[in-house]
């Protein structure tokens, strides 16, 4: 084993919280710190993330605290695991040049942000990076193989992640592009809803000429094209999209049934309504969220991207489940190598 590393995990979500568990198991020096004193206690007392995590036991060296403290102010690695929401708060709150990662994916609200442009504005002495990829918090915590890509500019910090995470069962791959791997992790959650919607108008009884597999295929292969037309704008390399943080997360969470935004696609299919969605669904849905601020991104660049702006629309109650997908299948015939 690498040497024992010090690790601060901050969020203790299901990725957090799964990420946390194999950092332990790998026999770092891992804490877990909750977002509140009684979600800590409670943590601490159960030894398991039953609301988020049922069935993952903590390993016996994992701490769990409230507030990091002083004592984790130099840790080697800190892993943030807040929803994007959470993000600027939480870099505001590190030691000016510590070295930390983060989980979450999508652009801020407001600011139209992606993770690296906050932590420039926040802390620019930061040594900073993303970790994504195809992976669902529940598989990586009971240990099912899984492959991450660790991107950032600093070599030596993406190095850092493979010697804090890599094992037999998590793969850890170094991308020197976080703007290519934090646009697709962004933009594969919104195309997960679309494909959503697509498969649950395939589900239902009362559309016998709904989509099906084929229309299934083809909105994913547009929907890499988006994702890649909007990454290139900004500056990502084009062989990112090819890879895991690309490809590999766009098909997972859009055929997964553990992805969070494929079910609210699904669910919209059905015709329940957003909030109601939202509320039995118990967790953040990304692509929710940032659905609007990709979209207005796109727009800023004159990035054409039809499947957000469809989601967006959607979301906004502006078009239907049916009017949705039927606009997007009913697009005017061009070259393919022109804009899928």
């Amino acid at each position: 084993m690498t040497q024992s590393l010090q690790i601060q995990v901050v969020g203790a979500g299901a990725w957090g919280t799964a990420l946390a568990i194999q950092a332990a198991q790998a026999g770092h020096a891992v804490t877990l710190c909750a977002r509140s004193a009684e979600v800590a206690q409670r943590l601490a007392a159960e030894r398991v993330n039953t609301a988020y995590l049922p069935g993952a036991a903590f390993p016996a060296s994992l701490v769990v605290a409230h507030d990091a403290g002083p004592a984790l102010a130099s840790a080697d690695l800190h892993i943030i695991g807040t929803p994007m929401a959470g993000l600027r708060e939480a870099l505001r709150r590190l030691p000016a040049a510590a070295s930390v990662f983060w989980l979450c994916k999508g652009f801020e609200a407001g600011t139209g942000r992606l993770g690296h442009e906050i932590a420039r504005e926040v802390g620019p002495q930061l040594r900073v990076g993303v970790l994504s990829g195809p992976s669902f918090a529940q598989e990586v915590a009971a240990g099912r193989p899984t492959a991450l890509v660790a991107a950032s500019r600093d070599e030596d910090l993406a190095q850092l992640a493979v010697s804090a995470l890599h094992s037999e069962r998590l793969r850890i791959y170094t991308s020197g592009d976080p703007v290519g791997v934090e646009v697709g992790g962004a933009v594969k959650n919104v195309l997960a809803i679309a494909v959503g919607i697509c498969d649950g108008l395939g589900q239902r009884d009362d559309a016998p000429l709904a989509p099906g597999l084929n229309a299934r295929a083809a909105l994913i292969t547009r929907g890499l094209a988006e994702m890649m037309r909007l990454g290139l704008a900004l500056g990502a390399q084009p062989d990112t999209f090819m890879g895991l943080s690309g490809l590999g997360d766009l098909v997972l969470t859009a055929t997964g049934d553990l992805s969070r935004n494929r079910r609210v696609g699904l669910a919209l299919a059905q015709g329940r309504s957003l909030p109601e969605v939202l509320a039995d669904l118990g967790h953040v849905a990304e692509g929710v969220y940032s659905a609007p601020t990709v979209l207005a991104r796109a727009k800023a660049l004159g990035v054409e991207m039809p499947i957000t702006a469809a989601v967006v629309a959607l979301l906004d109650g502006r078009l239907t489940p049916w009017a949705a997908v039927e606009q997007l299948m009913g697009r005017d015939a061009r070259a393919e190598s022109e804009r899928l």
